[in-house]
This record gives C-alpha cells, sequence and structure tokens, in this order.
C-alpha cells in the first residue's frame, strides 16, 4: 500500500483543516480502519512521512527515542505487569512445592521419632550408688529429682528461663527464624559465638532424640523435630518437660534437682535472683556453676535478671528488691569427706551416659581409709599454718602406680567451698614442671653427671634469674634440678627445643595446652593438680604411662557391666636407664635440695618442689615405690601469699599424708637404683665434661653426657658448642 493511499483513508471524510493537521494526531483517531498488517507498517510510514516533509525541522523529522524512565505509564506497567506476573507465580509454586516438602518430611519424623511425652516422663529417677575400693557405700544419690509440674513451678523462674532462652517462645512454630537472624548479625559483629539461635523447642529435641554432633543435617533434622513437636504438644508441655530434663550440672538434671543440689530447697521456695541463677546455668552448667565461682554466677543471675526487666516479666521494684537479696549457698552434702569425689564421680557418670534409665552402681578406685584422712590432715594442716603464710586454699591427689585414684582432697572445707581445686583449676606448676626439661635432655644424651653452666642469660629479652639471685657457675644436671636452678632448667630448653620438651610433657601426662614460649621450662603454662601428679607416675612405676582415673566400672541393676576400665597403663614411655637417672636426681632433691621436709625414711622418697611467680603458687610432687602424690597451695583470687615455697607448706603437707598412707607398707626402692646409690652421680673433683671426657675419668656415668650445654665461650676447644647458650 503506498503512503498516499494511506494518507487518503487517514483524512477520508475530514475537513481541511484536519487534513493539514499532524498527522501524528490525525493516526490517533484512525480506529479499526486498518487491518493488523497495516497498523503494524504505520510508525515506519509516518516517520518516512515525516522525513520527507519539507515544512518539518530536523528535530522534528528525527525524534530521539524516549529514555526507558521516559517510557509511557503504559508500556511501564507492561513490563512490571510481566515481571511480577512471572515471580509471583513462580513464587507460589515453588512454596507450594517446599511445604508439601516439609509437610511430609514432619510427618514421617512424627511416625518414626518417640512419643515425647513418654520419652520425657516414663524414665523413673535412676539412683546412683557409689563404692569405694573395698566396697564400701561411699554415697546414694539420684541423678534427677521427681518430675515438677509447671503449675507448681514459681511463675519468676519460668520468665528467667523465658528471658535468657527463647523469648520468642509462644510466638514460633519450633525454630525461630528472627532468632536465628539475631544471633547471626550479633555473632558477626562480635566476632565470635555470642549468641546461640536454638530455641527451647530445639534445646528439647537434642535431650530426647538426638546425639551430640555438630553437622549441618544434624540441625535441619533438629528444626524437622522441633517443628515435629510443636504440632504434637502444646506449648505449656514443651516448656514443662525442657526445664524438668534440661541438664543445671553436677549430674543434675531438671529444675528441682539442680534448686535442692545448689540452695538446699525445692523450686518452689527460691527467690528470683536464685531463679535467675538457675535460668542462668543452662548456658554453660560447668562454667556458672555457683559452686566453682560464686561471683561469676551471681554475675549472670544479674543479667538474667536485666533480660527480664527488658521483657517486662519483672518489674522495676522487683528487680531492685532481687538485687539487694542475694542467694546463699545451702548445698545437701553427702560426707565431708568424700563430698569432691562424690561431686566428680556423679560428673563423670553424666558424661558418660546422659540417658541411664536404670539404677546403677560405680564401683570406684577410692581407699575408704586413707580418703578421710587425706580430708582431715588438709583441713588440720591448714587451720594450723594458712593464717601465717596467708594461704586460702589447698588440694592434694593421691596416686598409685596404675593411675588409681586412691583419695583426693578439692579444698580445705567441702561444705564451705565445694569447687574442685584438684580436678578443675588450673595453676601454674612453677619448678614441678622441670623434671621433663631434664628428661628431654637426658634423653638427647646427657647424664645427671654431665655439667651445666649456671649463669646469667637472656632469651627474646627475657632474663630468668634464680631464686636468691646468685649463681654456682659449672653444675651438674643432678644439682641443678636438687637446687632448682632457673637458669640451667632454660639452658636445658633451649638446647633441647622447647617443641622437645612440650612433646615430652604430653607423653608423660599433661593434658593441657603448652605455649612454646622462653618461661615453658620455669613452669608457666597452667595445669591441673590431678594431670601432673599423674604425670610424675612412670617414675614410679618404671617408666610406664598412666591415666588418672576414679572408676573401675559400672554396674547395672542386674549386675551386668555396662562399663569397665580397660588397661591402666598406655606402654612404656620413659626407657628403665632413664628412669633409674631422674630417680636418682628427684632423690637427691629430697635428701640434698630443696625438699628435705619430704625425708620419709625409711622408705625412699623423691620428688620435686615448685613455686609460683609472686608466691601465688607452691606445689610438691613427691612420690615412693607405692604411691604417687601431689599438693598445691594458693588462694583462690589469685593473691599473693607470703613467700610460701613449695618446700615449706605443700611439704610438710605432703609428709604427713604418705606416713598415713604408708601405714604397714614395707620399704621398696624406687625403679632402677637403691637408696644408697643417689651420691653415684655426683663427680668427686669438680670437673666439666671435657675434662672428664679427655681426662680420662674412670666414672664411666659421666663419660656418657654427649655434647652437653655449656657456658659459651670457654675454650677454643668448645666453640662448636660455645654458642649453643648465650650467657648475656
Amino acid at each position: 500500500m503506498s503512503i498516499g493511499r494511506i494518507i487518503r483513508r487517514m483524512f477520508r471524510g475530514k475537513s481541511p483543516d484536519a487534513r493539514l493537521g499532524s498527522t501524528d494526531a490525525a493516526a490517533d483517531t484512525l480506529g479499526d480502519r486498518f487491518t493488523k498488517r497495516e497498523r503494524t507498517d504505520l510508525p515506519n510510514l509516518i516517520a518516512q512521512q515525516n522525513r520527507d516533509n519539507p515544512r518539518l525541522s530536523e528535530s522534528e523529522k528525527n525524534p530521539r527515542k524516549p529514555w526507558p524512565w521516559k517510557r509511557t505509564p503504559r508500556e511501564q506497567r507492561s513490563w512490571l505487569y510481566r515481571t511480577t506476573t512471572f515471580a509471583l507465580y513462580w513464587g507460589f509454586v515453588c512454596a507450594i512445592w517446599l511445604a508439601l516438602i516439609l509437610v511430609g518430611m514432619v510427618t514421617v519424623y512424627s511416625l518414626i521419632s518417640p512419643d515425647p511425652l513418654k520419652a520425657g516422663l516414663s524414665q523413673n529417677p535412676a539412683k546412683l550408688t557409689i563404692l569405694a575400693a573395698n566396697g564400701k557405700v561411699i554415697a546414694e544419690k539420684g541423678l534427677r529429682r521427681n518430675h515438677v509440674p509447671l503449675d507448681q513451678m514459681p511463675a519468676h523462674v519460668v520468665n528467667a528461663v523465658l528471658a535468657t532462652e527463647d523469648r520468642r517462645f509462644y510466638y514460633h512454630f519450633g525454630f525461630d527464624p528472627l532468632g536465628i537472624l539475631r544471633a547471626t548479625i550479633a555473632n558477626h559483629r562480635a566476632g565470635r559465638i555470642v549468641q546461640g539461635g536454638s530455641t527451647i523447642t530445639q534445646q528439647l529435641t537434642k535431650v530426647l532424640f538426638l546425639k551430640p554432633k555438630r553437622t549441618y543435617w544434624r540441625k535441619f533434622e533438629e528444626m524437622l523435630l522441633a517443628f515435629s513437636l510443636e504440632y504434637r504438644l502444646e506449648k505449656e508441655q514443651i516448656l514443662e518437660l525442657y526445664l524438668n530434663r534440661i541438664y543445671f550440672g553436677a549430674g543434675n538434671y531438671g529444675i528441682e534437682a539442680a534448686a535442692q543440689h545448689y540452695f538446699g530447697k525445692s523450686i518452689s521456695d527460691v527467690s528470683i535472683y536464685e531463679g535467675a541463677i538457675l535460668a542462668g546455668l543452662i548456658k554453660s552448667p560447668s562454667y556458672y556453676a555457683p559452686t566453682r565461682n560464686l561471683q561469676r554466677a551471681l554475675d549472670r543471675g544479674k543479667l538474667v535478671l536485666r533480660k527480664m526487666l527488658n521483657t517486662s516479666s519483672l518489674s522495676r521494684e522487683a528487680y531492685l528488691l532481687a538485687i539487694d537479696d542475694p542467694p546463699i549457698l545451702r548445698t545437701y552434702l553427702p560426707s565431708e569427706s568424700f563430698g569432691y569425689v562424690i561431686d566428680w564421680v556423679v560428673e563423670l557418670v553424666a558424661a558418660y551416659g546422659q540417658n541411664l534409665k536404670e539404677d546403677i552402681e560405680v564401683e570406684t578406685t577410692i581407699d575408704y581409709d586413707l580418703q578421710g584422712a587425706a580430708q582431715r590432715i588438709v583441713k588440720e594442716d591448714m587451720a594450723l599454718h594458712a593464717a601465717t603464710y596467708s594461704a586460702g586454699q589447698a588440694a592434694a591427689v593421691i596416686l598409685d602406680r596404675n593411675g588409681e585414684v586412691k583419695a583426693l582432697v578439692g579444698g580445705r572445707d567441702y561444705t564451705k567451698s565445694p569447687f574442685n581445686r584438684a580436678v578443675k583449676a588450673r595453676r601454674q606448676p612453677g619448678s614441678t614442671f622441670k623434671p621433663f626439661v631434664y628428661l628431654a635432655a637426658m634423653e638427647k644424651g646427657l647424664t645427671p653427671a654431665s655439667i651445666v653452666y649456671d649463669g646469667p642469660i637472656t632469651v627474646e629479652n627475657w632474663s630468668p634469674k634464680n631464686y636468691n639471685n646468685r649463681y654456682l657457675g659449672d653444675v651438674t644436671l643432678l644439682k641443678g634440678l636438687a637446687h632448682s636452678l632457673n637458669t640451667v632448667s632454660v639452658r636445658l630448653t633451649e638446647w633441647v627445643g622447647r617443641d622437645t620438651v612440650v612433646k615430652t610433657a604430653h607423653r608423660l601426662g599433661i593434658g593441657s595446652k603448652l605455649h612454646h614460649n622462653p618461661s615453658i621450662s620455669l613452669g608457666t603454662a597452667e595445669v591441673s593438680p590431678l594431670e601432673i601428679t599423674a604425670a610424675y607416675v612412670p617414675f614410679a612405676n618404671g617408666g610406664y604411662g598412666v591415666l588418672a582415673h576414679v572408676i573401675k566400672q559400672i554396674r547395672g541393676v542386674q549386675g551386668q557391666v555396662l562399663f569397665k576400665r580397660g588397661r591402666p597403663r598406655w606402654g612404656r614411655v620413659v626407657k628403665p636407664y632413664l628412669v633409674s637417672a631422674m630417680n636418682d636426681m628427684l632423690s637427691a632433691t629430697v635428701a640434698i635440695g630443696t625438699a628435705r621436709q619430704a625425708a620419709l625414711d625409711p622408705h625412699p622418697a623423691a620428688g620435686k618442689t615448685g613455686t609460683g611467680q609472686d608466691y601465688r603458687d607452691a606445689w610438691f610432687i613427691g612420690y615412693t615405690a607405692h604411691y604417687i602424690a601431689g599438693v598445691w597451695i594458693g588462694n583462690d583470687d589469685f593473691s599473693p601469699m607470703k613467700r610460701v615455697t613449695g618446700g615449706s607448706l605443700p611439704t610438710m603437707i605432703w609428709r604427713d599424708l604418705m606416713i598415713y598412707a604408708h601405714t604397714n607398707k614395707e620399704p621398696t626402692a624406687l625403679p632402677g637404683r637403691n637408696w644408697q646409690q643417689v651420691g653415684s652421680w655426683v663427680p668427686k673433683e669438680r670437673r666439666s665434661f671435657w675434662n672428664s671426657l679427655f681426662g680420662g675419668s674412670s666414672n664411666r656415668d659421666a663419660l656418657l653426657g654427649g655434647s652437653s650445654p655449656s657456658r659459651g665461650g670457654r675454650s677454643d676447644s668448645q666453640s662448636w658448642t660455645k654458642d649453643v647458650f648465650k650467657t648475656d
């Protein structure tokens, strides 16, 4: 069709004025006069006509295309409509499929998972009977208390738990997306985990159905079970199960058991502050336990009270009254002599199996009479001397040659402080760590007769000094350990390598993390009294590593064995000739060194004293052929004592303990050498290793020293070793 024909059709029946008007305006009045094809070609034909029209300017002949944001509302509406329709349609389809899949999985989990009410209510409280090694009953205790209905729990206790664990409990459906998002943001800002996203329902599923694993699938399974739990139970039922099944530390399950253990009262009688402390325990029962650190528990309780105030579940007046009424610990105690042991055994049993459903009997390694005597001796000796030395607390452990705990004292008085310092306290061992340094050096070829220089030394801008700021010059390894010379230990450590010293300590039984810093040889790392005492056992049993343990076996109600301790020894960790050498050196510490008060005639004894920085810790770890015992003295707040060294009060208590323990015991030589041969390693005249080697000494043991560490730059003949140790 020609352009003329189109124009004639456009202006058919129009006035002359209309014919002279804009063709664009005329095109709007076409209506249905054109076919679909003509309407499609019309814009191009009109544009061609405009370009051929001499009456139009260049800008009118070639108009710019409109910018996207200047399109007509009709054009914009069309694009938005198509995009929105597509998104809504497929989003709706995906949502339907996801909902169907979720419903299907929840249905399957609901069918295969146990009834939560039966899982939570059908288990009767288990009775725990603890026996000494001779079969005497130490204690009978229940792992859980009777189930307490929710309506018998004070409202302030329930509100405290909701405020700190799940403030949106009544508004979510098992898992809380908003809570997860809030926890994620808080953890990202803090750079560490400061909040958790698990709801009360999710925590209950962990207790009832799941094993403690950390995987993405387990988290997804936890959410499905939580959704299923919300579908099958009312909110009040979930909360009741939770408060009766959650763990509150020290073997206590349920809030009633926790109230009885920590405050000596029923949950219905606890105050607002006490309820807040119980609620604060859920996050970390061991860390926030008031029996471990009362001030930390009080601070945690105040935080819970502030959360209750922020959620309007506690008024300002009630908050102020609660703060002014701090709780007093009134625990129910079985026996003062066995309190620390009982708590430890209960925690170990809970760790062994938290879902025990039957009565159990635990046979321990504890010597019934020795345990009672040990607690009495520590209490009496501390009562006599603690004030003089400004020493607040003490701990003691007695082991046999197989690592069995025969007696354990976690503090002066269990009734006043149930915190078990023997197992849980982390303190600096001081010079009691030095035997591992000397053992590592002798494994490199030295002997007790090897000569090491005792003098000033600087390592990485650190210059250690001896206890009395005096230096003895050339000394044997035996004398260096007997007199606990710090510079000798540092020189030996730098010679064998700090990593070697750390590996040696770990091999003998130190489980704590040890930092590879220059002061590692002086015992600046923190360990527990139990683990460092156990690390001395190989010296007493001939070189075999052990795992210190208190439980022999666990039996069920029918007598069936549920758990039995396997072989107590790991295998050889110290060679026999090195056991002999270490026993001679540590025997010299008792005979002529810093532990002379520990002499236990006629029983051969050996050991090592230790004093922490600024007199904050004092130790003595000693042993005979029968027992290995460790004693620690210090203050819980790490405040300094009045010049308490390992050779004073700790050695005194150790000797009293061992005198009782060795009643009716025959004197037995330590592994390797006889008691009378302690001095055989000491040279008759002061001679260096090189003089002994080239001077034809008849002392064969001195000749076994190899390349011993020496004072740098003594002679040209020692040029290849003179730079091993820097003396300034």
